[in-house]
């Protein structure tokens, strides 16, 4: 079983459509996984309202299993975005009190939720709600630890949530408990100020990471490169192509590469068949619009197969 935690917000388009969409990054990893065929929770705190009922209920819609800490205090992030094609215009955020940033150390019963899991995943959007979310992930992260899971972490910097500088002091300690991180080169250097700027070698970067850390893998996911990917683990630096897609939403994309990193592994497949897994989730994640990657396993093998290698919706 996979265990993720993490905020969920609603997604708000600000184009002609109307739809309401779910989405955070944890949240996410869970929806791929449980799509997938891995049983999964995700663990969160929510407001007893319709909004928090609404996230409940969308996460439990795509089979995973919501441990939700339902408060009457905080209320349900929000965000607004606007999408063309494969970049992303402009994201805003109204996040101000949300419930999980309220979340308290010792509320949550590590030892009862990893009771029979594998994996724990969680990103550095987390810590970066509050001083309090902050603990509570560390919390989490060393009672994974203890409860010998394997642990994946996915760096995600925010700098409309925190600064660099506060990015280290928080998240370097948590490294001694992390087994798999991602990242990609940018937030690396700007995080852990390793590599520099332009034309880094990701290799190295993602070695770098490994020696300073002491993490088993550290993948380094790539934009405008025909790699989708590197990943630097037992020695050997792997890579995985980048599948032509035709994007129309690229929110997600990044958690549904951890998505199909962790499924692979899960299934006990090496890390150069775990690294196309997960490129080829993310790639798919670009053609459906909202958070979530709507995908089956038929679709994922089809595109590894190269079946086609033009992919739409």
């Amino acid at each position: 079983m996979l265990v993720t935690f993490g905020e969920a917000m609603v997604r708000l388009e600000q184009a002609s459509s109307r739809e309401v969409c779910v989405g955070g990054s944890e949240l996410n990893v869970a929806v791929l996984a449980a799509r997938l065929g891995v049983a999964s929770r995700w663990v969160s705190r929510l407001p007893d309202n319709a909004l928090g009922r609404m996230i409940e209920g969308r996460a439990r819609e795509q089979g995973v299993n919501a441990d939700v800490e339902w408060t009457a205090d905080g209320r349900v992030g929000l965000y607004f975005v606007e999408v063309g094609g494969a970049r992303i215009s402009s994201v805003r955020y109204d996040r101000a009190g949300s419930a999980i940033s309220r979340v308290t150390p010792g509320s949550v019963d590590w030892a009862s939720i990893f009771g029979g899991a594998r994996w724990y995943h969680v990103s550095g959007i987390t810590p970066a709600l509050s001083e309090t979310a902050a603990q509570v992930t560390a919390e989490s992260l060393a009672a994974a630890k203890k409860a010998g899971l394997t642990v994946s972490y996915d760096l995600n910097y925010r700098s409309k949530l925190w600064s660099a500088e506060q990015a280290r002091a928080v998240q370097e300690p948590l490294m001694e408990h992390v087994d798999v991180l991602t990242t990609t080169a940018e937030d690396a250097r700007v995080v852990f100020g390793i590599g520099g700027i332009g034309g880094d070698d990701h290799a190295e970067v993602a070695r770098a990471l490994q020696k300073r850390f002491a993490v088993s893998a550290v993948a380094i996911t790539l934009r405008d490169n025909a790699l989708a990917a590197v990943i630097a683990a037992d020695g050997t630096i792997y890579s995985a192509p980048r599948f032509e897609v035709r994007s129309v939403d690229p929110i997600g994309a990044g958690d549904a590469f951890c998505g199909g990193l962790i499924v692979s592994r899960l299934e006990n497949r090496g890390w150069d068949d775990a690294l196309r897994f997960g490129a080829a989730t993310a790639a798919l994640k670009h053609t459906i619009p909202g958070d979530f990657c709507l995908v089956t396993r038929d679709e994922v093998d089809q595109l590894l197969r190269g079946a086609t290698l033009r992919v739409s919706r």
